[in-house]
């Protein structure tokens, strides 16, 4: 991981703590059908808050791994062009963590309602989010060997995150929102699950060669 031991646990630790208030969050939700609402539906409901204080946990261990990688891109274990990779990888993962930030404090509108600007601020700091957190990891996945098992995940959970949202998409206007709900929380899974790859892959981030650009 782009950080030290610590570091991993304590992302590990908001990770964990994360997934137990939304569950939490989830379970004190009563009425509301999970494949078709998403998880912000149920945050705004009137016993959502664990939710959005799941939102902010993961947004302060996500800025644990960008601090992480601000330090690994000053120890000059990669080339310039890894620096380069790092460096970008460390914006996204900023933009993750901020636009989980974001999400956390601006609540949606409740379901049937009308939209309004905070509603608005809401989806797309949740957009910004859900395609910054890939595009890190495929950017950090770059600094590894072809062949290690950290990329091969950190590359899958990329595909795999941007198939689903692409799913959302289509769901949200073509697919009169057929099982919205679901598709948003298989891509909540797939980006947590690329968040742990990278809170345990140690020092081998920096270590390795770069594939390409060396």
């Amino acid at each position: 991981m782009p950080a030290t031991r610590n570091s991993a646990t304590l992302v590990l630790g908001g990770i964990a703590l994360a997934a137990l208030l939304a569950v939490i969050g989830h379970a004190g939700v009563e009425g509301l059908d999970p494949l078709s609402l998403t998880v912000s539906d149920y945050a705004v409901s009137e016993s959502g808050g664990a939710i959005h204080l799941a939102m902010l946990t993961l947004a302060a261990a996500s800025a644990v791994l960008v601090l992480g990688l601000r330090h690994l891109g000053r120890s000059g274990t990669s080339t310039g062009t890894g620096r380069g990779r790092l460096g970008t990888a460390q914006v996204l993962l900023a933009a993750w963590a901020g636009g989980l930030l974001l999400a956390g404090l601006v609540p949606t509108n409740p379901p049937g309602t009308e939209m309004g600007t905070a509603a608005y601020v809401h989806r797309y700091a949740s957009v910004v989010a859900f395609l910054a957190l890939p595009l890190a990891g495929w950017l950090i996945a770059a600094q590894l060997p072809a062949t290690a098992r950290t990329a091969r995940w950190l590359r899958g959970l990329t595909i795999a995150s941007l198939l689903l949202a692409a799913a959302m998409v289509w769901s949200a206007y073509p697919g009169d929102r057929a099982y919205y709900g679901l598709i948003e929380r298989a891509l909540i899974l797939a980006e947590v699950a690329l968040l742990t790859v990278l809170a345990t892959a140690g020092g081998r981030v920096g270590a390795a060669t770069p594939v390409r650009g060396a």
